[in-house]
């Protein structure tokens, strides 16, 4: 037994305390090795979690983006002097605002420059709007109530109030107005936008006619905005396009409750309301218009919901492609904007969103108010300015290779940036110093009275502001004229709204009226002293629509071809002077006294006509002599 004992290395211990000391080492070699396995495990895991090192590498220099240098330009002085009450315009916009914060309180007016008694001058319309039905008039207005104001020009830039004589003594909840001989008898007819039933009003050798219920053109409840007179089916008759806001009520504004920290009661923003459909009424020529709106392709409907989308301010007839046909731009409220393109057919296809035109370069749609359209590069560029709301700038779509695709190059023409900060409603292009380059003018102004107590970047009276085109340099294109340059008058802050420019003096340039919410309008006389010459033609056609509402003036000059269309309807809920006014600049060294000008008619008929005379207003009939 002791040998085996030996032989088993452990003489000392019985044999079940030997078995006891193998179990025990065995054990304690296995934690050993467990312990070893753990930690090589737990390493691993350690040195796939810690965080890789931070190299750091020598700094590069910072390559900041080149920035253009701005070419220094001359800006001219264009001064203007507010001739307002030396004229003899004493009108003041009435809305009717009586603390209930009822959003169409804070939209109107519009105005418009025409000639309506045909005397050769152009007279001022401001349009009006007055007391809620559910409310009691003020006293000063409980007689007659605020109506229409019409002002006869005395051909000198003197006027008189001629409303009652006139027949235009309305009282209505008025928004805009559209200047356009629909019955071709030579005088110039009126149609009102309005909150509920429009008013169309035939121009009776001087005395206005309501002619609606007799016309069909009174529309229903619904909230009417921009309008604008052009034939749109080319059958020689003006046709009339009415565009709607947004779906309102007294009952649907009061249940938003919209508020103002610190303020209280507060207009609401159109998001909040539904859209709406416009109307397009055909001109039969019998005195009769059939609304042929949906027919027409004009209905555009939200294509997740079913409801109308449109909430629409401002109108642009324009033939976008040159073919022939007038197209429609819609400037549109918080939706998308409208591009209509005729078909050529009697029907329209919106084509927006696939011209660049619908939205901001970022896919948004802005707070669209007014617009126009304009050839402001003088080499067959058109461009498109949209008035938008404060905090977004003032949009200048531009068309591309294709005459159908625009870019919005507001920042890189220098128009966005100094526009941003303010809520622009009037936009019109015009050429302002004569320079043949078309400006841009907006007129500017908030819809809260006490905005500036929650924004302090924000005043409810705001300046307007001019824009200066400097021409194809290296330079932005569109510089802010200062106070300096426009005189006191321009640049004090006011409501501004509509926007109507005409030559009102008879001197050849082009003066300005800014209407005002719950104020006076400003009329202000250009008095620039450049010496710039200057074309100015009237058309009329004897065979389609008598004004040439929708013919296109074309004058070459010192190798430079200027684009004029005959079109009234332009900014925010207005219409301008039917005369185009060229500016030739510095008068050429040969001494002309005539230029050539090439007219497209309405139909497409195009002639040239030579011997259009310098620094006068000329009228060119057609299939006539130059008069």
């Amino acid at each position: 037994m002791s040998g085996s004992l030996t032989e088993r290395g452990d003489s000392s211990l019985p044999p079940e305390d030997g078995d006891d000391a193998v179990i025990g080492r065995a054990f304690w070699r296995s934690l050993v090795v467990i312990g070893v396995a753990v930690l090589v495990g737990g390493v691993a895991i350690w040195r796939a979690l810690e965080t890789p090192p931070v190299i750091v590498k020598p700094a590069e220099p910072v390559v900041l983006p080149k920035v253009r240098d701005e070419v220094a330009v001359a800006i001219p002085a264009i001064p203007f002097r507010d001739i307002t009450t030396t004229a003899g315009i004493d009108f003041v916009h009435y809305c009717g605002a009586k603390g209930q914060k009822l959003l169409p309180e804070t939209m109107g007016s519009g105005c418009a420059a025409f000639d309506f008694d045909n005397d050769g001058d152009q007279d001022l319309l401001f349009v009006n709007s007055c007391d809620w039905a559910w409310d009691q008039p003020d006293v000063a207005t409980a007689t007659t109530g605020p109506t229409l104001a019409l002002y006869a020009n005395d051909g000198r830039g003197g006027f008189q109030n001629v409303t009652e004589a006139a027949g235009l003594a309305v009282t209505l909840y008025g928004m805009g107005v559209a200047c356009g001989d629909y019955d071709n008898d030579g005088w110039t007819d009126l149609f009102i936008t309005a909150v509920g039933p429009n008013r169309l009003l035939r121009n009776d050798h001087g005395k206005f006619v309501d002619v609606t219920a007799a016309t069909g053109t009174a529309g229903d409840d619904r909230w009417s905005s921009g309008a604008a007179w052009c034939d749109f089916n080319r059958d020689g008759r003006l046709d009339l396009f009415v565009a709607n806001y947004v779906k309102w009520s007294r009952e649907i504004d009061l249940q938003q409750d919209f508020r103002l920290v610190g303020v209280g009661r507060a207009y609401g923003p159109p998001m909040s309301f539904g859209g709406t459909l416009p109307y397009l009424y055909r001109n039969e020529g019998d005195g009769k218009f059939t609304e042929v709106a949906a027919e027409a392709g004009l209905h555009v409907l939200n294509p997740n919901t079913g409801v109308p989308m449109a909430k629409s301010l401002g109108v642009a007839p324009i033939d976008l492609d040159r073919d022939g046909w007038i197209d429609l731009v819609i400037a549109n409220d918080t939706v998308q904007n409208f591009v209509f393109h005729n078909r050529k057919d009697g029907t329209f296809e919106e084509i927006g969103a696939a011209t660049g035109v619908a939205f901001d370069v970022a896919g948004n749609a802005r707070g669209a108010m007014g617009i126009d359209a304009g050839y402001f590069r003088n080499d067959g560029t058109l461009g498109l300015a949209i008035g938008n709301f404060s905090n977004e700038m003032t949009a200048l779509y531009v068309a591309q290779q294709s005459p159908l695709e625009f870019t919005d190059e507001a920042v890189a023409t220098g128009l966005g940036p100094p526009s941003r900060l303010d809520l622009k409603f009037g936009v019109n292009f015009v050429d302002f110093d004569l320079d043949g380059r078309l400006d841009l003018v907006t007129a500017n102004g908030h819809l809260e009275e006490e905005i500036n107590i929650v924004q302090a970047s924000q005043h409810y009276a705001q300046p307007p502001h001019l824009f200066w085109n400097c021409g194809a340099t290296d330079a932005t294109e569109f510089r802010m004229v200062s106070a300096e340059k426009t005189g006191p008058d321009f640049a004090a802050p006011l409501v501004g709204r509509g926007t109507a420019t005409a030559d009102l003096d008879g001197d050849g340039d082009l003066d300005l009226v800014i209407t005002a919410n719950r104020g006076r309008p400003r009329v202000l006389k250009n008095e620039q002293t450049l010496g710039h010459a200057f074309v100015r033609c009237r058309l009329v056609d004897t065979v389609g629509p008598r004004e040439a509402i929708g013919a296109w003036v074309e004058l070459t000059h010192n190798g430079v071809t200027q684009r004029r269309q005959v079109m009234p309807t332009r900014g925010y809920l207005s219409q301008s002077e039917l005369v185009v006014t060229f500016g030739l600049g510095q008068p050429s060294k040969t001494g002309e006294d005539s230029v050539e000008v090439r007219i497209v008619w309405p139909d497409g008929t195009a002639e040239t006509r030579a011997g259009v005379p310098v620094n006068r207003l000329t009228t060119i009939e057609r299939a006539g002599t130059v008069k």
